[in-house]
Parts: C-alpha cells; structure tokens; sequence
C-alpha cells in the first residue's frame, strides 16, 4: 500500500507538471527544476529505512549527478529549433547526455571525487 501511494504522488507531481505547461510554461518550467523528483526520492528512502547516511549518499550523489544533466536541457532545444523530429531530438540528447555522464564519472574519479 505504501508503495502504490508513493507511486500516486510522483505520478500526481509529473503529470501535474506537464499539465501545467500546457498554459503556462513558464511555470511548469520552474516546478520541474525544483528538485521534487530529488526530494521526494529523498523522503521515500528515508521513510523506508530511518537511514540518514543513506539519505546523505543520495543528497551528495544527486549534486554530482546535477552537472552533465544540464547538457540534455541545451542540446534537446537546439536540436528542435534546427528542424529534428521531437522523437529524434529526444533520442540525440538523451545519447549527448549519456556520453558526457561517461565523461564526466571518468573526470571526478581522476580528481578523487567518488561517484
């Protein structure tokens, strides 16, 4: 039961989001870079396990994890505006994303960051 309500709510945030874009982008576009995906993950694992250092290697992986993210977000626009299909624009950006996340762990383990 309590993870079909933990289900209801992340689904309740995603959609709630997306329906939102529909008529103001704007802020649809704020909510979705509010880390409610991130927090949420957070309250379930700590809800689940009373572990605060779980929750602590979550936090402090997540802000890592933030970085080559942000890649996605330049390159899907772009990919748009210079006439690629929604679907294809989608699967380069998710790939553009993929390769610099490969980097970028090969880059913190080099500088003794642990990933």
């Amino acid at each position: 039961m309590q993870y079909l309500i933990k289900t209801i709510i992340t689904a309740i945030v995603v959609v709630g989001i997306a329906e939102i874009g529909k008529k103001f982008s704007p802020i649809a576009a704020i909510l979705a870079s509010l880390p409610l995906t991130s927090i949420l993950a957070m309250i379930w694992l700590y809800m689940d396990t009373k572990d605060v250092q779980k929750v602590i290697d979550l936090s402090s992986n997540i802000f890592w994890a933030v970085l080559p993210s942000l890649i996605f977000f330049f390159f899907f626009p772009l990919l748009l505006k210079n006439g690629f299909k929604f679907s294809i624009a989608m699967v380069l950006s998710t790939v553009i994303m993929f390769i610099a996340y490969s980097i970028y762990v090969v880059i913190l383990q080099k500088v003794g960051i642990k990933f």
